[in-house]
C-alpha cells in the first residue's frame, strides 16, 4: 500500500479512488488497447501519479497532442514530477472541451481514464460521460479502467450500463489479476 496514496484517499476518497497505483501490466494493457501510435490527440483523465501517463508518452508519435486533467493538486505535482514531458492541467475532467480549445481543437480521438467511476454517484457519472462523449470525434475511443469489485456494486453496474447506452461499441479486455484490485479496461468506440 502506497502511503502517499493512502493519505490522499483519507483526505479526498472520491478524487483518489484507490490505495495503490495501477500495476505495470494494467498500464501496458491500457496503452496497448488504445493504439496510441495512430492517435493525433489524446486526453488522460485522472492520471494520479502518472503510471498510465508514462506508458502513453512512450508510445505516442512526436506530432500527437497529449495532455492530462487532474483535480487533485498533489497528484498534479506527482505526475509532473514523474512525467516531466507531460502537459498536466490542474482541472476537472468536466473541462475537457475547455482544454481542447486551448490547443485549438474541438474534439480528440482518444480519451484514457483512470477515474474511479465505480465510486461516483449517478449525476457525476452522467455529467462526466456526456463530457467524454461530446469531446470525442466520431470513431474516437474512450478507455476506462474498471475494477472487478465494481461489477458487484450499484455505481459500477450503472457505469457499465451507461457505457452500453452511450457508445456504439463497448468491449472489455482480459482481467489483470496481478493488480492490487484486479482490473480490466473498457474500450468504447463513439
Amino acid at each position: 500500500m502506497n502511503i502517499k496514496l493512502l493519505r490522499q484517499l483519507i483526505q479526498s476518497p472520491i478524487e483518489t479512488g484507490t490505495t495503490s497505483a495501477s500495476s505495470e501490466k494494467i498500464s501496458q494493457l491500457i496503452a496497448d488497447s488504445a493504439n496510441l501510435p495512430e492517435k493525433k490527440s489524446i486526453v488522460e483523465l485522472g492520471p494520479g501519479t502518472g503510471v498510465f501517463t508514462k506508458q502513453i508518452i512512450q508510445r505516442i508519435s512526436s506530432g500527437t497532442l497529449f495532455f492530462c486533467l487532474e483535480i487533485n493538486e498533489q497528484f498534479v505535482k506527482d505526475t509532473r514530477s514523474n512525467c516531466p514531458n507531460a502537459i498536466v492541467y490542474h482541472a476537472s475532467a468536466l473541462d475537457i472541451k475547455k482544454y481542447l480549445l486551448k490547443h485549438n481543437l474541438k474534439h480528440c480521438d482518444c480519451i484514457v481514464s483512470g477515474l474511479p467511476w465505480g465510486l461516483f454517484g449517478q449525476e457525476i457519472q452522467h455529467q462526466l460521460l456526456n463530457e467524454v462523449y461530446d469531446s470525442l470525434e466520431s470513431g474516437g475511443k474512450f478507455l476506462a479502467i474498471a475494477y472487478i469489485t465494481g461489477l458487484m456494486f450499484k455505481p459500477g453496474i450503472r457505469f457499465k450500463k451507461l457505457l452500453n447506452q452511450k457508445f456504439q461499441k463497448v468491449e472489455k479486455t482480459r482481467i489483470i489479476w496481478g493488480n492490487i484490485l484486479p482490473a480490466f479496461i473498457y474500450i468504447c468506440t463513439k
